[in-house]
């Protein structure tokens, strides 16, 4: 069986998160590459690698379609990025801790679109929340548990 590889859609993944998965990767091992379409610093290290692909809507997250493997964990809070892993048996986390599955995916996706809809008619639906410390912890708290599934 191949080995697990973590994907980051490391474009606007937050600075806190790729150090955590840093961190993670040294002590467990795994390979972890960042893909984004800016160059992207990483520590160096046998298990760290960033792709910087080409400009363009989705580049990024095409790359991870293509090359991530069933088994495979997707660190995005991009909703269809998370949709396609998940569809081809990839795990999806995103930054603040929340695991996207066969259950719940289809219903953010149609909350993503119904918000799409609403700012595309002028409303102002606001943005998330500010990232704070309680989504970090949440996020090393479920990346704990899903590298523990794995080794």
């Amino acid at each position: 069986m191949a080995e697990t590889r973590i994907w980051v859609d490391a474009d606007a993944c937050p600075k806190v998160i790729k150090d955590i998965l840093f961190r993670a990767a040294e002590r467990v091992g795994i390979p972890l590459i960042l893909v984004a379409n800016q160059p992207i610093p990483v520590p160096g290290s046998r298990f760290i690698r960033s792709v910087q692909v080409g400009a363009g809507f989705d580049v990024a997250d095409n790359y991870i379609v293509q090359h991530a493997r069933p088994g495979d964990l997707v660190i995005t809070a991009d909703i269809p990025l998370a949709a396609e892993v998940v569809a081809a048996d990839c795990v999806a986390l995103n930054p603040r801790g929340d695991l996207y599955t066969e259950e719940n995916i289809r219903q953010r996706l149609n909350m993503r679109d119904f918000m799409d809809t609403l700012r595309g008619s002028g409303v102002a639906t606001g943005g998330p929340a500010a990232f704070n410390q309680s989504d970090r912890q949440a996020f090393a708290n479920q990346l704990d548990r899903l590298l523990a599934q794995r080794t």
